[in-house]
């Protein structure tokens, strides 16, 4: 009887080394209301929330009194982690994959990490009307890069309208150049990108009723050759039968509803339509073709597609039923993305959201974008156990995140992080030293001419 009793409790220690409880936290949950109470964290899912939980013995104590607890952010447009985002070499670039480059090594994961971001959206660039494929990831410091991909996430493709794809198509200044002098990419216009879009996805739409042609014939043995693999048409395919996500670079009111039109005879559904500045003048049109936005806080004249950009523009779009997310566009660090929460802040500032309404739009709503909305976005029984502790009010200018949690294990602690600074400098001096050493040890040696 000892005996059972032995390894039984040797079981439930065991099964306690899995376990985390964030205790005594103001808990944002985002979907279930805010409250003082704690978490409980089992093989790096939430396995309890609420105001009171139970313990189990043995588990890993976090204590959070007083501090605020909310979902890990989610950037649903950045470029971080990538050393180039443009193909701007042709107008339809949908074979290339940014996945293929994620670089586990590049800081602006940690410096994202730090700013309490566990998820995120990296994508090409917007220099073609049909630019590359996208992957979404987790901050999993230290991990190679196949180890930070959201297995889970359903891949997506970058598109985009405007100035950044027409200006490859026009000579510099927008003038008369000789020819010859300048090596022009079709198109040079607003028109021409719609022209690009809708011929691409009619390509798309032939190559995809080949292949139906052909597996039919394979389904009744009859002998049939395959069509002839086209590694640009098949994201497109995946996009046309709803496999693959859109994320839709725009601006002008103009050019969205173009899109929308582009997007209505393709019977292409569930896009993001990215930066959106004017998507307040078109918000129920958005809506009512069942797609998102996600856009800035307040960014308004950085460019002529930007002029007519307000700071209320995330509100009014909520407001007429469109779903919104806000992101960073980071390209080098994540200088905007780890300050996501107080980007957040400003809707309620411009627009009157409340404090739930404007932690979704970097939580549950670009969750429900990328439909990762089952595992990521809220603090909910079954969910990744992706949380972020902040000492103060996540919305607050002052708050700082104090530790990071992705799938239970945590990634960052400041007071670990500070504390490892002068050690981390130490070693970063010696390296210097060394190479400088090095060098001089092998300069040619000059002689002076005897």
């Amino acid at each position: 009887m000892k005996a059972l009793i032995g390894l039984l409790t040797l079981a439930g220690l065991c099964f306690a080394q899995n376990v985390t409880v964030i205790q005594n936290g103001i808990i944002h949950t985002v979907t279930k209301g805010t409250f003082a109470g704690s978490i409980v964290i089992r093989d790096g899912k939430i396995a309890e929330v609420g105001e009171k939980v139970m313990t189990p013995a043995g588990a890993k104590i976090v204590d959070a009194t007083g501090k605020h607890v909310m979902p890990g952010i989610i950037d649903a447009h950045t470029h971080i982690a990538l050393d180039s985002i443009n193909e701007g070499s042709i107008s339809v670039s949908s074979m290339v994959d940014i996945g293929q480059m994620l670089n586990p090594e590049s800081k602006s994961i940690y410096q994202a990490l730090a700013g309490g971001v566990t998820t995120a959206n990296t994508m090409h660039g917007s220099a073609n009307s049909i630019g590359g494929q996208n992957v979404v990831f987790k901050m999993r410091w230290g991990n190679p890069a196949d180890g930070l991909v959201f297995k889970e996430a359903k891949p997506s493709l970058k598109m985009a309208l405007g100035e950044n794809v027409k200006r490859s198509g026009n000579p510099q200044g927008g003038g008369f150049q000789p020819q010859g002098t300048q090596n022009l990419r079709y198109p040079g216009t607003r028109m021409g990108v719609e022209d690009v879009i809708r011929d691409a996805y009619t390509r798309a739409r032939e190559y995809q009723r080949e292949i139906k042609e052909y597996e039919a014939k394979k389904a009744k043995g009859e002998v049939a050759l395959p069509p002839k693999r086209d590694l640009q048409l098949e994201p497109l395919v995946e996009v046309l039968e709803g496999k693959r996500l859109v994320h839709a670079h725009c601006y002008r009111s103009d050019e969205i509803l173009m899109l929308l039109r582009v997007f209505d005879d393709f019977g292409i559904k569930g896009v993001i339509f990215q930066h959106v500045l004017e998507g307040y003048k078109v918000a129920k049109e958005i809506a009512a073709g069942g797609h998102s936005a996600s856009t800035f806080s307040d960014w308004w004249n950085y460019k002529i597609e930007a002029a007519d950009a307000i700071p209320y523009n995330a509100a009014i779009m909520q407001k007429k039923g469109v779903l919104v997310s806000l992101n960073s566009d980071d390209a080098g660090g994540a200088e905007l993305g780890r300050r996501l929460n107080t980007e957040a802040a400003k809707v309620m500032k411009y627009g009157g959201l409340t404090e739930d309404e404007a932690i979704a739009m970097i939580t549950i709503n670009p969750a429900k974008q990328m439909q990762i909305d089952k595992w990521v976005g809220s603090i909910e029984t079954g969910k990744d156990a992706d949380i972020v502790i902040y000492d103060k009010n996540p919305l607050s200018m002052y708050s700082k995140v104090e530790k990071v949690f992705i799938e239970g294990k945590q990634y960052f602690d400041r007071d670990s992080d500070v504390t490892a600074r002068p050690k981390t400098e130490a070693q970063k001096n010696g390296l210097i030293q060394k190479e400088k050493e090095s060098e001089k040890r092998n300069m040619p040696q000059t002689r002076r001419p005897s």
